[in-house]
């Protein structure tokens, strides 16, 4: 079986039919999640899918700024004005664990703009009236300068030191949330299994006595522009520019935004990573995919990441030699790879 990361799970066939296997589908994050299951009974199955259902959608009522009293609704209230409030156990890990991946990517990857992602509307990206917004008022929001420097915690209590800062989870909450996932199947005895929530995925075990086969999504094609086998317990998540994006006077205007500009970023068309933490591999896809051909080398050494693809706007394929050895790309021969040294 090959996924779509970002990608897919590709279909291939495995000779070894004895091996059971269960599918279950989660909408959650504003995706779906797909969770498949092999070598356990029907009962663990619907067992496991259960509690999973339960669990995503807790997460999203917890995490999410766009839910009403959501508890990073009630943060970001509280940072607006001025007073601190005790975090839940439910958001405080995702808060710590998010200041340390801002300062390990050198601020690309910052989740306190959430006031620039809302003025961008990215969540109406299919509608027809949508347009950028104005050059002033993105101005004004970069100018406050609002990171994860600015929040502070004691205990449980968080604050921010700048009312600009609002946050955002979403490059890092659906990586963190496959994470608590995969420990709660693995605590139930669940040895193989692989979790997609929208083409970013977790495997454990194997597919069959083989590796699970992962389909790494073209960008401006339909079907795959690469593949790879995922080692057990590997995370691959891609960043890409038409994830969520529209057209605005012939120029594609999407999600990802850069934190220094306060627009979307230029020169990166997909970023794809490999990391044993979900978490981790999210935020960095994000990161590097901001910092572009040009950084994405030293923010990934920051990091910790030993594996990068990056497709720049020249559809030029940056790699690290690690990467290469992994990656097998579909028609090797029309891509310009630029290879880097060994991270």
């Amino acid at each position: 079986m090959i996924l779509l990361a970002s990608m897919y799970l590709l279909a291939a066939s495995c000779s070894n039919t004895s091996n059971t296997e269960f599918k279950h589908t989660i909408f959650a994050f504003g995706t779906l999640i797909e969770i498949t299951l092999l070598n356990t009974t029907e009962a663990k199955a619907n067992t496991a899918f259960d509690h999973l259902e339960r669990n995503f959608h807790a997460y999203h009522a917890s995490w999410s700024p766009w839910v009403t009293s959501s508890d990073l609704s009630r943060i970001n209230e509280s940072i607006e004005a001025g007073t601190p409030i005790s975090a839940p156990q439910a958001i405080l890990p995702l808060i710590i664990a998010s200041k340390d991946l801002f300062e390990k990517s050198n601020g690309l990857f910052n989740p306190a703009i959430g006031n620039l992602i809302n003025l961008w509307q990215m969540h109406r990206h299919d509608e027809s009236d949508i347009s950028p917004p104005d050059a002033a008022d993105i101005r004004r929001l970069v100018t406050q300068d609002p990171d994860m420097s600015d929040i502070h915690i004691d205990g449980t209590l968080v604050e921010s030191r700048n009312p600009a800062v609002q946050l955002s989870l979403g490059a890092f909450a659906k990586g963190y949330a496959i994470d608590l996932a995969m420990e709660y199947l693995q605590s139930q005895g669940i040895e193989n299994a692989v979790i997609n929530a929208g083409g970013d995925l977790r495997v454990i075990g194997q597919h069959g006595g083989r590796p699970w086969r992962i389909g790494i999504r073209h960008p401006r094609k339909d079907g795959v522009i690469a593949w790879l086998d995922a080692e057990p317990n590997e995370s691959i998540f891609t960043s890409g520019d038409y994830e969520r994006f529209y057209m605005y006077d012939g120029k594609r205007h999407h999600h990802i935004l850069d934190p220094r500009t306060g627009y979307p970023v230029t020169d990166s068309i997909s970023v794809t990573v490999i990391h044993h933490d979900a978490g981790i591999a999210d935020a960095a896809a994000t990161a590097l995919f901001v910092a572009g051909p040009e950084h994405w080398y030293g923010i990934a050494r920051a990091m910790d990441i030993k594996y990068v693809m990056l497709i720049d706007t020249g559809f030029r394929i940056h790699m690290n030699p690690a990467m290469q050895k992994r990656v097998h790309l579909e028609n090797s021969e029309t891509f310009h790879i630029v290879l880097s040294q060994p991270l």
